[in-house]
C-alpha cells in the first residue's frame, strides 16, 4: 500500500475530465493536478516546447511526492511520454486519440478524430491511422481549445465554431467522432446536437483509468481504504493568477 498521491499534468483545464474520471474509480487515492496554464494552449508549439514544459511540471509533480503520474493531454503524451518514461522511475500514464475503440464500434461511415493540430502530426498518432484508420479522417481543431480554456462551453460563439469546423465532414454517413483532446470533453454536449443519431463519441479516458489502475496494482502502489472526509484533489497551476486553482475546482464539480 501507498498512501502518496497521484500526479496529474494538463497543458490547462482540459485534463480535469481525466481526473473526474480516475477519482471516481480510484475513490481511496489523493491527487495533485497541475494545470500549465501559463502556457497553454499545447497545440501549436513545437514538440521541443511540449517536451519541456511537460518534464518540468512532471517533475514539479514527483518533488510533491507523486508516487505515479497521468500525463492528461494528448498532445503532451504525444511529445513527451516516451522520454519521460525513459528517464523516471515512477509509472506515467498518457493519453491517445480513441481510434482503436471506435473503428471497431459496429455500423457504417467514417470515423472523425478531433484533436490538436500537433497531436495529429506525431508519429504516434500516425501509427494509430495505419492500424485503425482505414475509415478514419483526422479534423483539426485549432482554436477549441482556446475557447474551452476560456469557459466558452456553450453559446452561439462555441455552436458557430463548431458548425464551420464539422460540417464538411457531416455531408456523408459519419460512424463515431473520437474527442482526441481532453478539452474536448467540455463541449460534448454541444458536438453531440450536430451530430445526427446514432454517431457515437468516443474518448479515451476510461481506457486511461484503467491503465492507471493496471499499472497500480502490478506495483503495490494502490492506496490504502480512506476514512473520514478529506480534500481529495490538489490544484497547482502555473499561472500567476491565484483564481486558477478555483476554478479547477469548480470545473471538477462540474463533470
Amino acid at each position: 500500500m501507498d498512501g502518496r498521491p497521484i500526479g496529474m499534468f494538463d497543458s490547462g483545464f482540459g485534463g480535469i475530465s481525466v481526473l473526474a474520471e480516475a477519482a471516481r474509480a480510484l475513490p481511496d487515492e489523493d491527487f495533485l493536478f497541475l494545470g500549465d496554464n501559463l502556457h497553454a494552449p499545447y497545440g501549436d508549439r513545437t514538440p521541443a516546447e511540449v517536451l519541456a514544459f511537460t518534464r518540468a511540471g512532471v517533475c514539479q509533480l514527483i518533488d510533491r511526492g507523486a508516487k505515479a503520474i497521468v500525463i492528461a493531454c494528448n498532445t503532451a503524451t504525444s511529445a513527451a511520454a516516451a522520454t519521460l518514461r525513459a528517464e523516471l522511475p515512477l509509472p506515467i500514464v498518457g493519453m491517445e486519440p480513441a481510434l482503436k475503440p471506435a473503428s471497431q464500434l459496429p455500423g457504417s461511415g467514417t470515423v472523425l478524430v478531433m484533436a490538436t493540430t500537433m497531436t495529429l502530426r506525431q508519429e504516434k498518432f500516425l501509427r494509430l491511422m495505419e492500424r485503425y484508420g482505414s475509415d478514419a479522417i483526422p479534423v483539426p481543431s485549432p482554436g477549441l481549445v482556446e475557447l474551452v480554456e476560456a469557459g466558452e462551453t456553450d453559446g452561439p460563439r462555441m455552436q458557430a465554431f463548431l458548425t464551420q469546423l464539422l460540417h464538411p465532414y457531416l455531408q456523408q454517413p459519419v460512424k463515431a467522432v473520437v474527442l482526441g483532446c481532453t478539452h474536448y470533453l467540455f463541449v460534448r454536449r454541444a458536438i453531440a446536437a450536430l451530430l445526427p443519431p446514432p454517431t457515437a463519441l468516443v474518448d479515451g479516458n476510461a481506457g486511461t483509468v484503467r491503465q492507471l489502475k493496471t499499472l497500480l496494482v502490478q506495483r503495490g502502489l494502490l492506496a490504502p481504504v480512506r476514512t473520514g472526509d478529506r480534500e481529495q484533489v490538489t490544484f497547482l497551476s502555473t499561472s500567476p493568477d491565484p483564481a486558477v486553482p478555483q476554478r479547477m475546482r469548480a470545473w471538477l464539480a462540474s463533470v
